[in-house]
């Protein structure tokens, strides 16, 4: 017989593509999970998943159970959050940072999804760049940051949500156009941009520049848009997340080219201060992250 748990564990799988990282998030054993599936497999007597070199696909079988989980949790969800309107639990405000800048182009359905599901609790946006957003948290100035792991993390409720590679964006003309990846001394003679923000919280430079001793001159703007037409008139050269450069790919408006090897790669947690993450909209903003970037190219969920 179906459980509730049983469908958690669809949908996680359908998130995360792998067996490993959805046991993780539904707090299974990699075995435990694919012994619950088997066993929902005997019941049907019929196949939820074919292996292929992508990970696992759901067959039509699967589909149709996985089309039951996402139905019957969000109205699971929507009962809770009834339930805690009830004792009268969803008053208040919601004020989120972000430190990666890119993170605007999916915040705002986000955002949207939100008020939807909790329209008693307002929700904004802490405008600016940010040297440290934490401390904006520190100060009550911001009650989520969308960001990076904090190395200290016993102040701190922290929310996996997924990592995302980043991808170094070129001119079509550039030389470095055709190559398989970039090193560090690829960046040595060009001008980088980036947002106005420190450079140790610059993923290329702190990962890979700095390590190497390479030292690019350094132009910044505030604006992805901006960034992307310095690049493509041939004003240097940015390191972007592949979901902020899809469009502009897509129109062959600049070029895109791995970082090392395996790929330069970041991850993005929601952190709130621990008094804060009990209540259940805030619970649920990771959630619905999750739900609405399901579709963003080239994320890997986090457990």
């Amino acid at each position: 017989m179906l459980e509730i748990r049983h469908l958690r564990s669809l949908v996680a799988i359908a998130d995360t593509g792998k067996l490993a990282t959805a046991a993780e998030r539904v707090h299974l054993s990699q075995s435990a999970l694919s012994h619950q599936i088997r066993a929902i497999e005997e019941v049907y007597a019929q196949a939820l998943f074919e292996r292929t070199s992508q990970g696992l696909r759901f067959t039509p079988a699967g589909e149709r159970l996985l089309t039951l989980a996402r139905t019957v949790l969000a109205d699971v969800s929507a009962a809770e959050r009834d339930l805690q309107r009830m004792k009268g639990a969803t008053q208040g405000e919601l004020r989120i940072a972000l430190e990666c800048h890119t993170c605007f182009d999916w915040l705002m359905p986000v955002m949207h999804a939100f008020r939807q599901r909790w329209p008693e609790v307002e929700v904004d946006l802490v405008a600016g760049f940010h040297a440290d957003p934490l401390t904006l948290l520190k100060e009550g100035r911001a009650d989520l940051v969308i960001g990076s792991r904090p190395k200290a993390q016993r102040t701190w409720s922290v929310s996996p949500l997924f990592r995302f590679e980043i991808l170094a964006v070129v001119s079509n003309d550039h030389p470095l156009r055709h190559k398989r990846f970039l090193s560090a001394d690829d960046f040595a003679d060009e001008t980088l941009l980036t947002y106005p923000v420190p450079e140790q919280r610059i993923d290329l430079i702190r990962e890979v520049l700095t390590p190497a001793g390479v030292h690019p001159a350094r132009r910044t703007a505030e604006l992805t848009v901006a960034i992307v037409q310095l690049v493509a008139s041939r004003r240097g050269v940015a390191a972007l997340p592949n979901w902020g450069l899809q469009s502009y790919l897509e129109h062959d408006y600049v070029k895109a080219v791995r970082i090392g090897p395996k790929g330069l790669w970041s991850e993005l947690h929601a952190i709130c201060p621990k008094p804060l993450a009990t209540r259940p909209y805030m619970q649920d903003m990771a959630e619905i992250i999750r739900e609405q970037c399901a579709s963003l190219p080239g994320i890997e969920w986090l457990a």
